[in-house]
């Protein structure tokens, strides 16, 4: 798969090293690709190993970094849209732990996000990287809370949403 050429291949995509398809594992470069040219599977990020693990950030157990952007290290493309996500608690939840057989496990609370959702989470990752590569409209399909994701970060980066709603 070829990058169309008004999006730069050579964006700041961290350890983002290409996009790998789940079911096949055919690879390609770095782009607005979300599924197999040869298996129509669906593609995920392919991050460098050793890129990854240079600087890897130690995460404080008890404690929420500040925002999404606070381990870049971690995240497919740099923070290039700030939308105040993750911004999120961690609760001790000591009886799920017991009953998983675990000593200590810690559940995170997004409804800080700024629509209440999780989904808020990807859609800032994703805002980041189509502001990146050049685009101007964030679209999805949803039945719900992705959508309200998608038009709250659009809304914030100054960007146009779409949101398909199946009927």
């Amino acid at each position: 798969m070829t990058t169309p050429p008004h999006l730069s291949s050579a964006a700041p995509f961290g350890a983002a090293s290409g996009l790998a398809c789940r079911e096949c594992g055919a690879t390609y470069d770095l782009g607005p690709g979300n599924a197999c040219e040869l298996c129509f599977g669906p593609l995920e990020i392919a991050y460098d190993e050793v890129a990854a693990r240079f600087g890897e950030p130690r995460v404080d157990r008890g404690r929420a970094a500040d925002h999404v952007g606070a381990t870049p290290a971690l995240l497919p493309v740099a923070p290039v849209v700030d939308l105040q996500v993750g911004i999120s608690r961690l609760h001790r939840a000591d009886n799920l732990a017991r009953e998983l057989g675990m000593k200590t496990l810690w559940v995170k609370d997004e409804s800080g996000n700024p629509t209440h959702s999780f989904k808020d989470r990807v859609v800032a990752v994703a805002a980041s990287a189509a502001r990146t590569l050049g685009f101007e409209v964030l679209s999805c399909a949803s039945t719900g809370n992705l959508a309200n994701a998608v038009a709250a970060a659009a809304a914030r980066a100054g960007m146009r949403s779409v949101g398909l709603h199946p009927r």
